[in-house]
């Protein structure tokens, strides 16, 4: 599909990191891995403000036969080192800890949020807002807080995000007043779920959302259903935004004829058009490495957003090599368009993404591509 623009708006050389909140606290050069999967908020004055996750990685995480992690602790950062032999070092955004007997892993990067503010159109930053940075607070944060999703209901914003530790890989709320200062308010689901995405309104008075639970267990459907087993888009409701009940009915599911979205999770909250809420979410096709993701859309019937009224199995969005191009020295995961976040102006949507795994991406998407 050609947009009448699409371009890359923040990449890693746009961090100032003496001004991280990391800076100062390790004996250890860092770099920044990737600003990118940005959440999306339209602000009061009419500009546009996308919450950045930057990952901070360490410059050289192996030494003295070590591999080390970055961890918040007691308002201070740390690094933990851990044996090489005991641990899978082959991708480099983590490692694998052998002998566990289930999956553990340790980041070599931690990751923080950013306020950064654009123009009405999404393609100037206007301004970049460390003082107003989102770190770790708390010990379920310890490694970290990723991938923010901003919706505004009435005169508030809401923005969930993944903080992840050794205690739980969690889902945490934020809220704002004017979409710049953010409360902290508290854990919201307590599971490995990536993709929380609240509606951008109520339904029937009730905050609506998409969730995306995880597991390494999934039961099969019958020979020739038309639906494949895996990770899908559920469901989930609540009187306040805190306390949130699972939906009866199932939200979107892969289809059982392609592999491209094998697995999929949420991408944009949902938004309110004419025909109902339009959601774009991600597909994953597997290969060699950690897949090939693609945004794709569909929409949900204003009132019972479990009735899917229309989708497409062509991909809205993909990674565009022309973009990264110039960062290609830094690229460590082609393949991925990762969307966040979504706007209205005019007669399109801004589309926010995150690209490769390294910087962010803002596509014009006009309004007929979902007729």
């Amino acid at each position: 599909m050609i947009f009448p623009i699409d371009r890359l708006v923040l990449a890693p050389d746009d961090i100032d990191l003496s001004r991280s909140p990391l800076a100062g606290h390790l004996d250890a050069e860092t770099y920044v891995l990737g600003a990118f999967n940005p959440g999306l908020a339209r602000l009061a004055n009419g500009n546009l403000l996308m919450m950045v996750r930057i990952a901070e990685a360490l410059r050289r995480p192996i030494s003295k036969g070590c591999v080390h992690a970055i961890r918040w602790q007691d308002d201070r950062y740390v690094l933990d080192a851990w044996p090489l032999d005991a641990a899978d070092t082959s991708d480099p955004r983590k490692f694998m800890i052998r002998g566990e007997g289930w999956k553990v892993m340790a980041l070599t990067s931690l990751s923080w949020l950013l306020p950064v503010e654009l123009s009405p159109d999404g393609l100037s930053v206007l301004a970049i807002h460390y003082d107003r940075a989102i770190a770790p607070r708390h010990s379920f944060q310890c490694y970290g807080i990723e991938d923010a999703r901003i919706s505004q209901i009435d005169d508030r914003w809401l923005m969930t995000t993944c903080s992840v530790s050794p205690e739980r890989h969690s889902t945490t709320l934020y809220s704002s007043t004017n979409g710049l200062d953010w409360a902290f308010e508290d854990i919201v689901l307590d599971h490995q779920n990536k993709d929380m995405l609240i509606f951008e309104g109520r339904i029937g008075g009730q905050y609506w959302a998409q969730t995306r639970p995880l597991g390494d267990l999934y039961f099969a459907y019958p020979p020739g259903s038309e639906w494949r087993a895996g990770p899908s888009i559920n469901l989930a409701t609540s009187p306040d935004a805190l306390h949130w009940k699972p939906h009866r009915m199932p939200g979107i599911r892969p289809h059982a004829n392609t592999t491209a979205t094998a697995r999929m999770g949420g991408g944009a909250p949902p938004i309110l058009t004419t025909r109902g809420w339009l959601t774009l979410w991600h597909g994953v096709a597997p290969n060699d490495s950690v897949g090939v993701y693609r945004t794709y859309w569909s929409l949900l019937d204003r009132d019972d957003p479990s009735r899917v009224i229309a989708t497409s199995h062509m991909p809205l969005l993909e990674a565009n090599a022309e973009l990264t191009r110039p960062l290609k020295h830094q690229i460590y995961l082609p393949d991925i368009v990762f969307t966040t976040g979504i706007a209205e102006h005019g007669d399109v949507f801004i589309v926010a993404s995150g690209e490769a795994d390294l910087a962010c991406r803002i596509t014009h998407v006009s309004k007929g591509a979902f007729a």
